[in-house]
């Protein structure tokens, strides 16, 4: 069965560019992006790690750390690295991890259960490893995308979603479409109107059940 929102992201050991990690335990207390990819040496992901160098102290700010997930060796990633660098002018401090053996691919639903990698391999053989998670210091997952081969992946679009996911966590609250940071947010029907206004303050009434309240503080 696929994973869904709220499960339990499953756990894994494995072989990193930082080393052998335990996700749950490398995530401690913060949120996590993992973030995965068919193949080390291809265009469009080494523009996507770059965008995700250059990134760091964005994320670094909302408590969130960073894995990629590939299915190349260690000894690949860390050549690849030295391209990511040299693209993005900012290097690939955060942890890529060795998916050779296809645990995390399978473990997170990212290929069928009897894919495998063949000798001399194109990116098409894993094309399905081009994911997204948001992962909630709870563990628990928190958001889902995925992109075909041709499409980089908007990191700007994950960075705004994860802000979107950390000022309502536990809340009764919710983003409208295209919401930015700082902008209105929707308090839930879980509240009457009076609780709405008790709790976030004067409303801004679009519809009896939409309701505008100013943005708290993060």
């Amino acid at each position: 069965m696929s994973l869904r929102i709220n499960d339990v992201a499953p756990n894994f050991t494995t072989d990193s560019t930082a080393g052998k990690l335990t996700l749950h335990d490398w995530m401690g207390d913060s949120y996590a992006i993992l973030f995965s990819h068919p193949k080390d040496f291809t265009p469009v992901c080494t523009t996507e790690f770059g965008a995700v160098a250059k990134l760091a102290p964005e994320f670094a700010n909302r408590n969130t750390k960073v894995m990629g997930v590939s299915v190349d060796s260690v000894e690949d990633h860390q050549k690849w690295k030295k391209d990511i660098a040299a693209f993005a002018g900012a290097p690939a401090d955060f942890p890529i991890i060795d998916d050779t053996s296809l645990q995390v691919a399978k473990l997170y639903d990212m290929l069928p259960a009897d894919a495998y990698l063949p000798d001399g391999r194109t990116p098409a053989h894993s094309a399905t490893v081009r994911t997204v998670f948001i992962i909630g210091p709870d563990k628990k997952l928190r958001l889902t995308m995925s992109y075909p081969m041709s499409v980089g992946r908007n990191f700007a679009e994950i960075l705004r979603a994860l802000d979107a996911i950390q000022i309502t966590d536990g809340l009764p609250l919710a983003t409208p479409a295209n919401w930015t940071p700082g902008q209105d947010v929707i308090v839930g029907l879980a509240l009457n109107d009076e609780q709405a206004t008790a709790k976030y303050g004067e409303l801004d009434m679009k519809l009896p059940y939409l309701r505008y309240a100013k943005s708290p503080k993060k």
